[in-house]
């Protein structure tokens, strides 16, 4: 190891004013006995330890000549100079007298590395640029490998310091990098501050092209790669050594969720470097290639904001006063203009490209292009048969059959209906998702034929459309394809039968009709469609077959409608009553299996048949077969309707029974105490006061008097009118003993509810 001239070992100490009291002799002599002994001369340092510099040095300086390869002495000794300069200027020559000290130290010290690292924060201290990069190079020579690292971040801090000196700086921070390579954002950050960019976007791009590499900052790959496309697009002319728009290109394929950014960087990067039309060339590449909504607004709006950039600098731009505006100055900004308007008219098309490279199959996109379109004849075509030649009916979004229906319709708009039956014909042998799309093109098809006064060709298709396949085929199988389906799809046959009673004959709409009930296809309207239509055409017998066919069709509740229809005509139809036991025959079948919900219509209108062409008793019999028979919501009216139809035909005492038998199967309170109040009121009428008095009695037990005041005050103006001190007596009793009996069970509701509460305090207690 080398050591400078000035930092020789031979220096002679001048010790003329030092002066040595007597307790030092005994540390004297202990360090004569054992010179080689550290803790012997310590012992005698710390005993002098507030004694004068120059003497601790001198007894340092002893000590270390007796023991040159101590560590403790020489961190201590060197601790202790430093300290001692440390209030005076970095000129003081005592301060190369420190210097000279630690080189002296080195000569034994070498491999220690918190000498080299004092040492080289003293030189930093004196700002001695050259030698302290001097000083740390020897230290990186001197200590091994392995104990760098503890070097290298005070070396950096230096460097780093000055930013006079970057290439001295990049040169360290190479020979850095080649020990810990996972620094190297360090580095970048570096670069930037003093301004390399060039160097720093290779470094970029070095470190994005290691598939192992592990941010120490904790970036992700994907922050890295928004770092660089910044860098270079902002600094065209600073960067020259990487090419730009491979990088950005490459980033555009390998993060998705960032293509507007990287595609805007690019044609900002050809912006700034004054390639305009490259960079509008860029604009449009990536409007076409973007994939979501997002990108393309990123983009859409930096593509405007440059072409607004452009005009305003042009409508901005400085002239002389001496120098005009020239015809080709006007051109350019006419063209900037017209460009910019152009671009903005584009931007509904642009946005539904888009929508459209992200799922081709959206059939409301492909619509919504062709109305953008406006007027454009060949572009709405082109659009259309992009469109049907694209969407897939398995996984399109929407209705297929629209795009087809639309096709045809353009057509037709123009006046070519030729075109407009191919486009239909195409359509029908296309494979939809459901059966109903294909027949809704087939009925389309038909409306365009009837909209030309051609009838017989609707009708034509509707007979191709519901041919039968030669297999038998499952309308539920997915894996048919419709056309094998069709025959069986109700739209298409509704259709067909509309056609058939505005444009056909009684025979062929009656064919088609039954030809539906024949594939068991018919819903209960169709088949009260057909009846009305015979009936309408005079085949009464036969529209009440239909309607039995329809019966023998359906279960409860479907079957209601054909019921009530088919009783309903048929009691029209034989109003005199000559088909009575036919129709008491068709009321009880219907009955016979009718739920509660749909019962009270049709018992109603049999017991009107039976009053207006049967016998009373038999209407009788069956209002009281319906207060048995409905649901027990309806009950309480069809009572009434009972009580009332009784009393006309009977008289009022007939209806007795039927209010007991009211009062018994009620179920609902109020109407119970309702039934009772007329129930004893009619008994009031009758003269009957007993009857009535007990009626009240009975009712009472359900009558609360806090809450039904009305029903008590009723039955004391009865008695004050009809009875006696005894029975008001009896009545106020009895008022009596109802309320005890809701105070009593008022009071073992609120108990249960106080424990209840209770409960649950004491649980959330121990929760807590």
């Amino acid at each position: 190891m080398t050591v400078e001239d000035d930092s020789s070992a031979d220096v002679e100490l001048s010790t003329p004013k030092l002066v040595f009291d007597e307790t030092d002799i005994l540390y004297e002599e202990d360090c004569l006995r054992n010179q080689y002994s550290v803790k012997a001369w310590l012992r005698y340092i710390d005993h002098i330890k507030e004694g004068p510099n120059e003497k601790i040095n001198l007894v340092y300086e002893r000590a270390l000549r007796e023991l040159p390869g101590s560590y403790k002495l020489w961190f201590s000794y060197l601790k202790l100079r430093r300290k001692q300069i440390r209030s005076k200027c970095i000129i003081d020559s005592a301060y190369e007298e420190v210097n000279n000290t630690f080189e002296r130290s080195l000569v034994f010290m070498h491999k220690m590395p918190r000498i080299w690292l004092d040492y080289c924060q003293l030189l930093m201290d004196q700002c001695k640029i050259t030698r302290t990069r001097r000083v740390f190079d020897r230290a990186i020579r001197a200590l091994p490998v392995t104990q760098h690292t503890r070097i290298w971040p005070l070396y950096i801090k230096f460097v780093t310091t000055y930013p006079e000196i970057p290439d001295t700086a990049m040169r360290v921070y190479k020979r850095y990098l080649k020990l810990q390579p996972e620094c190297v954002e360090e580095y970048i950050d570096y670069l930037r501050e003093i301004g390399k960019l060039d160097e720093c976007a290779k470094l970029f791009v070095d470190m994005l092209n290691r598939d192992n590499f592990v941010s120490r900052q904790g970036k992700s790959n994907h922050q890295l790669w928004n770092e660089l496309c910044e860098l270079v697009s902002k600094n065209p002319t600073k960067i020259k050594s990487v090419q730009v728009e491979p990088i950005l290109r490459q980033g555009i394929q390998k993060y998705q969720d960032q293509v507007g950014q990287l595609w805007t960087s690019l044609a900002d990067y050809y912006i700034r470097s004054g390639c305009f039309e490259k960079a509008r060339d860029i604009f449009e590449e990536a409007i076409e290639s973007v994939l979501t909504v997002r990108d393309f607004t990123q983009v859409f709006d930096a593509y405007a904001q440059s072409e607004e950039g452009l005009v305003s600098a042009l409508m901005n731009k400085p002239n002389d006063d001496d120098e005009e505006i020239t015809e080709d100055d006007d051109l350019e900004l006419e063209l900037r203009l017209a460009r910019l308007e152009y671009l903005m008219d584009r931007r509904p098309l642009m946005l539904n490209s888009v929508l459209l490279r992200q799922n081709p199959h959206n059939v409301n996109e492909w619509l919504k292009r062709v109305k953008l379109y406006g007027e454009q004849y060949n572009k709405i075509i082109q659009t259309f048969t992009t469109a049907v030649q694209t969407i897939d009916p398995k996984v399109c979004t929407g209705k297929l059959q629209d795009v087809w229906i639309a096709f045809a319709q353009f057509y037709d708009k123009y006046q070519q209906p030729d075109e407009a039956r191919y486009i239909y014909d195409k359509a029908v042998k296309v494979n939809f998702r459901n059966v109903d799309d294909l027949a809704a093109v087939w009925c389309a098809w038909c409306e365009m034929e009837l909209e030309h006064e051609r009838p017989d060709e609707a009708i034509k298709l509707m007979e191709r459309a519901t041919v039968l396949p030669r297999h038998k085929v499952d309308y539920y199988d997915a894996n048919e394809a419709v056309q094998l389906r069709l025959h069986k799809s109700l739209k298409l046959w509704s259709f067909y039968v509309d056609l058939e009673e505005c444009y056909g004959t009684f025979q062929t709409c009656r064919a088609v009709y039954d030809r539906i009930l024949d594939l068991r296809i018919a819903t209960p309207q169709i088949i009260i469609n057909y009846a009305l239509y015979l009936e309408e055409n005079k085949y009464y017998e036969d529209g009440f077959r239909v309607y039995e066919k329809g019966i023998a069709l359906f279960k409860w509740p479907n079957v209601y409608d054909i019921w009530l229809t088919y009783l309903c005509k048929f009691v029209a139809r034989y109003s005199d009553g000559s088909k009575l036991e036919r129709a008491r025959d068709l009321f009880e079948q219907c009955l016979e299996h009718c739920p509660p919900k749909f019962a009270k219509n049709l018992y109603l209108l049999y017991a009107k048949l039976e009053e207006q062409h049967g016998l009373d008793r038999r209407a009788l019999k069956i209002y009281e077969r319906a207060t048995n028979a409905v649901e027990p919501k309806e009950k309480e009216e069809m009572f009434n309707v009972y009580i009332k139809r009784c009393g006309e035909m009977q008289g009022i005492t007939a209806t007795r029974e039927i209010y007991e038998k009211a009062i018994e199967s009620l179920e609902e309170e109020r109407a119970v105490r309702d039934m009772c109040l007329r129930y004893a009121d009619l008994e009031r009428k009758l003269g009957e006061i007993d009857r009535g008095r007990a009626i009240y009695s009975h009712c009472s037990q359900m009558c609360d008097p806090r809450i039904h005041n009305d029903f008590w005050q009723t039955w004391k103006e009865f008695e004050i009118k009809h009875g006696n001190e005894d029975t008001m007596r009896e009545m106020l009793r009895i008022k009596r003993s109802v309320q005890a009996t809701y105070n009593v069970q008022v009071n073992y509701m609120a108990a249960q509810m106080m424990v209840a509460s209770m409960g649950d305090d004491a649980s959330a207690n121990q929760t807590n």
